[in-house]
């Protein structure tokens, strides 16, 4: 395809294109080749948008085989990828380009310790959580940590305010336990407190909405699309969520800005998120900052900031057991993680060895 019948990608704006991918996509601009953004993912096959509508493409070979060494390489929804058409009119995904961020949920594979690319190249993580039953402080600090550590800026939407007599009194709460983070209460059944929502949702902008079953993602979808475009369910009578959602998906509002609504979340195991946990508990951090020792354990160190703040109340005790409950397993993880590395690095030198032994090809 020559210069003057190339077609421009400054369209792909509407789906979050922009200068760091046009120079992404640089070392792929050949004819055959083009760049679409991931908006589902199935086995082996992924649907895209590109410039000229909607595209189903399968994995390439080569995709495949880098996926096999590290799942975490696989498509995901938000991805800009690079198609490639063929003579047998198949289109092959070849390559995704950089990820500018990436929601990475450890793995809950027995036996694995890799994670799971829930959505990338998202701009706003919105963790939601339902006013009733009442918003579950510490499960909302857990969806913060892995927001924070994607990249993206995290946005608290409480949801269902219209089901409690006084959710400003709720979101004050929440706020305390969200530091640096905007936190709103909306309905999306009634639309009260949308509004507050309007600015967030700017063309372009990719959303990500993150949270429990029944945390009203599908139905807040389906409000702010303006169609029935998620299923929705009721509660069990025990009031936890049923799952409704079981694929990502990319869906544009009417707004210009682009969506995605995550399957229901029953537990999220985090990764390496020891940065992301100073933003979540950045108030137990500040605390500890004034502590007389600067390896205070927060035990029975004289002139520990964080116990005098914990007897005089300042700082709860649900909050604080929160920061060490999540502190701990961020640690788990990170030694799971490198403890597989290890393993993986033992069995590469192993085949070097027999290779050497044996006379033959030594393989990477």
């Amino acid at each position: 395809m020559n210069e003057s019948t190339r077609p421009t990608l400054h369209d792909l704006s509407s789906l979050g294109w922009d200068e760091q991918y046009r120079t992404a996509f640089a070392a792929y601009d050949h004819a055959g080749q083009r760049p679409a953004r991931v908006t589902r993912v199935d086995r082996g096959a992924c649907d895209a948008q590109d410039l000229a509508g909607p595209v189903r493409a399968t994995f390439s070979g080569a995709l495949l085989s880098t996926v096999a060494e590290d799942p975490v390489a696989a498509p995901c929804v938000g991805d800009w990828v690079v198609l490639r058409d063929w003579s047998d009119d198949r289109t092959t995904v070849e390559a995704v380009l950089g990820r500018r961020t990436a929601f990475v949920r450890a793995s809950v594979t027995p036996g694995a310790s890799h994670g799971q690319v829930l959505a990338a190249n998202v701009d706003l993580a919105v963790v939601t959580e339902g006013l009733h039953p009442e918003p579950d402080l510490s499960r909302i600090e857990r969806f913060l940590a892995l927001a924070w550590e994607s990249g993206a800026t995290p946005l608290v939407v409480l949801t269902k305010a219209d089901t409690v007599p006084d959710p400003a009194q709720l979101r004050d709460v929440v706020a305390a336990a969200a530091p640096g983070v905007d936190v709103l209460a909306v309905s999306a059944a009634t639309g009260q407190g949308m509004q507050d929502l309007a600015p967030y949702l700017a063309p372009g902008r990719t959303l990500a909405l993150l949270g429990p079953s029944g945390s009203g993602k599908s139905t807040l979808t389906n409000r702010l699309a303006g169609a029935a475009l998620m299923v929705t369910r009721e509660l069990r009578a025990d009031g936890k969520g049923r799952h409704t959602t079981a694929h990502r998906e990319l869906v544009i509002l009417p707004s210009g800005a682009l969506v995605m609504d995550t399957p229901g979340l029953r537990s999220v195991g985090l990764t390496d998120v020891a940065e992301s946990l100073e933003m979540v508990f950045a108030d137990v951090e500040a605390l500890a900052q004034k502590c007389r020792f600067n390896d205070c354990e927060h035990r029975t160190e004289p002139d520990c900031a964080v116990l005098a703040a914990l007897d005089s109340g300042e700082l709860p005790q649900r909050r604080w057991q929160s920061y060490l409950k999540l502190g701990r397993e961020a640690r788990w993880m990170a030694m799971r993680h490198d403890a597989r590395l290890k393993a993986q690095e033992r069995a590469r030198w192993r085949r070097i060895h027999q290779a050497v032994r044996s006379g033959g090809r030594i393989r990477p």
